[in-house]
């Protein structure tokens, strides 16, 4: 059994960009400052995340594909709202790419069994290298069979598999 690390995306699993109309994150993307800074984070983020945390040992990483100007932004929002403390995430533990297939770069580097995002594609390219992949967030078609859907961050607490986690 192997030392259990989880992954998790930024866009619509931490911070709530489907909240926008439409379900487009423009505001934290194209906005102002201060309206980024407001958007908020996805709701039972912080009830659920910290339990995580301790249950991985504080192996868990945020692995986001963003441009630079994103990816400073993306830094602001998670100082500006305490993100490391409230969570127990380090904030060394954080990997940005430019391209959504290089995530699992990062997913092999760094050893990731779990992994959380809202997009299929981004979990297809994980498929095989990650062994536990959740598909987050209300979805237009049902979850392939290969994921487990976690429309909530509730839902991530009760579905996460913790069987194999060796801390």
């Amino acid at each position: 059994m192997r030392e259990a690390r989880l992954g998790v995306d930024f866009g619509r699993v931490i911070n709530e960009g489907s909240a926008e109309p439409g379900g487009d994150d423009t505001t934290f993307l194209s906005g102002g400052f201060a309206e980024a800074m407001r958007t908020s984070e996805m709701t039972g983020l912080y009830d659920v995340l910290p339990g995580l945390v301790d249950r991985f040992g504080g192996r868990v990483w945020i692995v986001s594909k963003c441009g630079e100007k994103i990816q400073e932004r993306t830094l602001q929002w998670l100082d500006h709202n305490d993100f490391w403390a409230r969570t127990g995430i380090s904030p060394d533990n954080i990997r940005f790419c430019r391209q959504r297939p290089q995530k699992a770069v990062h997913c092999k580097r760094l050893g990731i069994t779990h992994f959380i995002d809202d997009r299929r594609d981004v979990l297809g390219h994980l498929r095989g290298l990650v062994d536990h992949l959740y598909l987050f967030g209300p979805q237009k078609m049902p979850a392939p069979d290969w994921v487990v859907a976690t429309p909530t961050w509730a839902d991530v607490q009760a579905r996460i598999s913790l069987s194999n986690i060796r801390t």
